[in-house]
């Protein structure tokens, strides 16, 4: 079996895989829109974290990376994957394109919020959600961390990503912290 990864999957994997590829999935675009009240926020004061939407272009993608998880495992982690995404995610099967073959897709699944759920916040203006962003911290830690780690991984994984959404929120959360009285330091 087969997972797609591409939020706190690609650098938060806590359960056993097979092996990994780098890849991309196409007619989607990876989005902050949904709204996280057990990891990256409480539900007094949701976080944001991606979800994907389906668009009509093939040439929209997003990156990310595919785990291939063992037989023997696949019940575990799907216990395990459905209680980590159970804030309004949903499995979803896609093709996936590995980078190093891209002419040889397979079938995957995944896990996306759809626009239907309870937890869907859409779209907002960058720097209202560069705000809550920057605000939101919940149990598994700051939403600007997850936004960061993500980022981050990007640009390693795929130097080639040009996930503008992505980057273009995480260059006004450091805005934002820059400007913060907690950030000076007083010394």
């Amino acid at each position: 079996m087969w997972l797609f990864g591409y939020g706190s999957l690609i650098w938060k994997v806590d359960f056993p895989i097979k092996s990994k590829m780098i890849g991309h999935v196409k007619g989607y675009l990876r989005r902050f829109y949904q709204a996280s009240i057990d990891h990256r926020g409480v539900p007094e004061k949701p976080g944001r974290v991606v979800t994907l939407l389906p668009t009509s272009s093939q040439d929209d993608v997003v990156w990310g990376v595919a785990y291939e998880i063992a037989e023997e495992n696949i019940e575990s982690v799907l216990q395990h994957l459905d209680y980590r995404e159970k804030n309004g995610y949903e499995r979803s099967t896609v093709k996936f394109y590995p980078k190093d073959n891209p002419e040889e897709p397979f079938d995957l699944f995944l896990y996306i919020a759809t626009r239907d759920n309870t937890s869907f916040l859409g779209e907002a203006k960058i720097e209202d959600i560069a705000k809550q962003i920057s605000e939101s911290s919940g149990p598994s830690g700051s939403n600007s961390e997850y936004l960061f780690q993500l980022a981050t991984a990007m640009r390693k994984l795929v130097p080639q990503c040009n996930d503008t959404h992505l980057f273009d929120i995480e260059a006004a959360v450091k805005k934002i912290i820059s400007k913060s009285p907690s950030s000076v330091s007083h010394g």
